[in-house]
């Protein structure tokens, strides 16, 4: 039998942004990464997310070992919100790419709706294994 598990309760989850936010860093095109950075941008202005990103809540907590799909989104949101910079390279999230998706090659043109449902599932793998049985 499937137990329900809660891994974010709704009281805590909030649809609008805590802090003003003005934009952040765009990102650099690194050959072919048009896919990932469309997916990274959706995924860095949907306020939920952010906000839940921003308050570093996940990295403090973490136990997992080498790859953590939602520490590299942590990572990567502050640095895109709080850089002055107007553009970054997404590096940690290329370096990743593999742990990803197996099937994701850096420089060959990729699908941005299959990269989407592979980042999400990794960061959910991410909250699933931070997670007690």
């Amino acid at each position: 039998s499937w137990s329900k598990q809660i891994l974010f309760p709704a009281e805590k989850i909030c649809m609008v942004w805590q802090q003003r936010q003005s934009a952040g860093a765009g990102l650099c095109n690194a050959g072919n990464t048009c896919f990932l950075n469309a997916v990274l941008q959706c995924l860095t202005y949907t306020p939920p997310l952010a906000n839940y990103l921003l308050s570093r809540e996940h990295s403090q907590a973490c136990q997992q070992q080498g790859f953590c799909m939602m520490c590299i989104m942590e990572a990567h949101v502050n640095k895109v919100l709080h850089s002055r910079a107007s553009a970054i390279l997404p590096l940690a999230v290329l370096k990743a790419l593999r742990c990803i998706g197996e099937h994701f090659e850096r420089g060959r043109e990729e699908d941005a709706h299959d990269f989407l449902s592979c980042t999400v599932n990794a960061m959910q793998r991410a909250c699933l294994s931070a997670s007690s049985e």
